[in-house]
């Protein structure tokens, strides 16, 4: 006779990132959790659609609510034997027009999860975050030891959710694990981030923005590989650790800019020179050395084969992305 499913709550699970990992595991794509039941627990603001989710899945639960919810989380949670934290506010340009409510979801909301795994008993707390906790680079790359020095409001958001973070596993032992990516690319991916805003409004006519001289350099990973190192992360990584993610490709803005114009069959007469962004990191690189060396975890997805593909998803889903584009 087998054993009780393994269950696993998501949050923020209707999300680009977060829907990716849904869909994989549903699709038995990680090993040991292909019978798995999953919770996804999302308020569906403008960045999590129903759309990104197999609702028609029996293993598959969608919450509508809250995470800063604290009875709603408490009572979803119970009998769930992990969460994966994804949910948050994660666009830069928003949180210079709206700081409060990324400090709300990503500070406050991250402690409320932490609450509710503490009081129901969930074993193991994968935490999300991002490489833009560091700050700016000029040359090297950071590890997980390097100081945080966030520069946006967006960053210092998801910093202090790391430190909440930390002082769950340090002061009641709670299983906490946070992961720290770079930026990741795919389909699904809200049409407000580059790589879709670009190429969305390439196949539409429009012109794209490219912020200042174009020079900021950002490391970029798939969607696929990203997941599929969070999930090493649950069920192999340690308490208390945090791992840096990353996917190998670094370019500027301006690089990225010429392969997606390329790809789209379009020229330098599309591109739109805006002022740069308020505290706009120069130079993102991380050191992912610690997971490919402890949990084995390398990227897969060449990156030209990954753009591609990205382009061609949206060439071919205009139904999906183009009611993003008027919102």
């Amino acid at each position: 006779m087998s054993g009780p499913r393994t269950r696993v709550l998501v949050t923020g699970g209707a999300g680009f990132i977060g829907s990716h990992y849904v869909r994989t595991m549903l699709a038995g794509g990680y090993a040991g959790f292909e019978d798995a039941e999953i919770t996804v627990v999302d308020l569906l603001t403008y960045s999590g659609r129903t759309a990104n989710l197999p609702c028609d899945d029996a293993r598959m639960r969608l919450v509508r609510g809250d995470i800063c919810d604290q009875a709603l989380l408490r009572e979803t949670m119970r009998g769930h034997d992990a969460v994966v934290h994804f949910a948050a506010e994660s666009h830069v340009d928003r949180s210079l027009v709206g700081a409060a409510d990324f400090m709300r979801t990503n500070v406050l909301g991250t402690q409320s999860v932490l609450d509710a795994a503490l009081h129901t008993g969930v074993e193991t707390v994968v935490h999300v975050s991002t490489d833009e906790v560091y700050g700016s680079i000029e040359t090297g790359q950071w590890t997980e030891e390097w100081p945080l020095e966030p520069n946006s409001p967006y960053a210092s958001s998801k910093a202090s959710s790391d430190l909440v973070a930390r002082s769950y596993w340090r002061t009641h032992g709670l299983d906490v694990r946070v992961t720290r990516c770079s930026n990741n690319y795919g389909p699904y991916q809200h049409v407000e981030k580059l790589i879709p805003r670009f190429v969305t409004n390439l196949l539409s006519g429009a012109t794209v923005p490219l912020y200042g001289d174009g020079t900021n350099v950002r490391e970029w990973i798939h969607v696929d590989d990203h997941c599929r190192a969070l999930q090493l992360v649950l069920t192999r990584g340690r308490a208390g650790q945090v791992y840096n993610v990353g996917g190998g490709t670094a370019l500027s803005n301006r690089e990225m800019t010429e392969l997606l114009l390329e790809l789209c069959d379009a020229g330098w007469d599309r591109v739109e020179h805006v002022e740069d962004r308020k505290g706009h990191d120069l130079r993102y690189a991380i050191d992912d050395s610690k997971i490919r060396r402890e949990l084995g975890y390398a990227p897969a997805m060449d990156f030209a084969t990954g753009l591609a593909r990205t382009v061609e998803w949206y060439r071919s889903n205009p139904a999906w992305w183009k009611p993003l584009r008027n919102e």
